[in-house]
């Protein structure tokens, strides 16, 4: 597929991962981060994509209202890279990958600062077409995908404290928002629709994310995602992209069982959230091989449970590079 005619590429999730981090259970929307709203490749094309996402928050709600005497604010520097490869003309298989440079959360008044880095999930994810067809100069794409995520990340990781008299050493573990993985399998379900009118395209997604259980007996809560799209082009090789794209997260869940032991650290009951976004993106594209891409993601309205974390400012910067292997023409 000409990379002119797919030019917005969505934040993962997170992740990987597009973090959408809530309250101290923190966690992240979708884990696709940067992955490319697009059908499959073309047959023997390479698909090498890579793009750093910066997010940063002071905002923080209590259902749509304000909340105050929360935190001080809550930032994240994510790597996200993806290879895909075209199979047949109708099938394609992407390998994703991130890695968090830093997830940070600051308490109030700065008392505290809390972080982590490292490696996220490992996404195995093929992609087909059932409906790929042209007709004067109109081109109309149907694509489904079956997601899997596997863990690799940190989702247990701990601060060191020391009590000042006795020196007895103890830990705690960091609040999930700031955890590199959920530590969970997940499966992930993705459509994408395209319909391409030459002059711009119109297309849509669809991505559903159903949770795994984690070895601490938490079950990060089901996402839902779907966007709106219109792009065109100009002057052969400028793109310009406008999303509109709303999202759904459901509360997380505990294993009853494990509570009986032990209450964590976080509310379980702070989780999950309704919003929309507005992102706009520019791409410039070189000989139909290297394109280069700028977003940014707005949220126009936002309501979540108990007191969270917000979404306030995201930027992405990254590239895509394609390249076929194999000629089909001189098989």
């Amino acid at each position: 597929m000409n990379l002119k005619k797919i030019l917005l590429f969505s934040i993962l999730g997170l992740s990987v991962f597009k973090t959408s981090a809530q309250c101290c259970a923190g966690g992240s929307g979708s884990p696709i981060a940067g992955g490319a709203s697009q059908g499959v490749l073309m047959q023997h094309q390479f698909d090498i994509n890579s793009n750093f996402q910066h997010i940063t928050t002071r905002k923080f709600l209590t259902g749509d209202k304000p909340a105050k005497d929360f935190l001080d604010n809550f930032s994240s520097n994510y790597i996200y890279n993806r290879l895909g490869y075209g199979i047949t003309k109708d099938f394609s298989m992407y390998l994703e990958m991130g890695y968090f440079l830093n997830k940070t959360q600051v308490t109030l008044n700065k008392a505290e600062t809390i972080k982590s880095k490292g490696i996220g999930d490992l996404i195995i994810f093929p992609r087909y077409d059932i409906i790929n067809k042209t007709k004067k100069n109109k081109k109309t794409e149907l694509t489904v995908g079956l997601g899997f995520k596997i863990p690799l990340g940190k989702y247990n990781d701990s601060s060191r404290y020391v009590v000042p008299i006795s020196n007895e050493v103890f830990y705690v573990r960091k609040t999930l928002a700031v955890q590199p993985s959920s530590g969970a399998q997940d499966l992930i379900f993705y459509t994408f629709y395209l319909k391409d009118y030459s002059k711009f395209r119109v297309f849509t997604n669809a991505t559903y994310i159903k949770r795994g259980w984690n070895e601490m007996g938490e079950k990060h809560g089901d996402f839902f995602s779907v966007g709106f799209f219109a792009s065109k082009t100009f002057l052969k090789s400028l793109g310009v992209t406008l999303q509109v794209r709303g999202e759904w997260l459901n509360k997380m869940k505990l294993n009853k069982d494990i509570l009986v032991h032990a209450y964590p650290n976080y509310d379980p009951a702070a989780t999950g959230y309704k919003k929309v976004f507005f992102a706009p993106q520019v791409s410039y594209t070189y000989q139909q091989k290297i394109t280069l891409y700028a977003l940014t993601e707005i949220p126009i309205y936002q309501n979540v449970t108990k007191t969270q974390i917000a979404s306030q400012y995201q930027a992405t910067f990254g590239f895509s590079y394609r390249f076929k292997v194999k000629d089909k023409s001189i098989e």
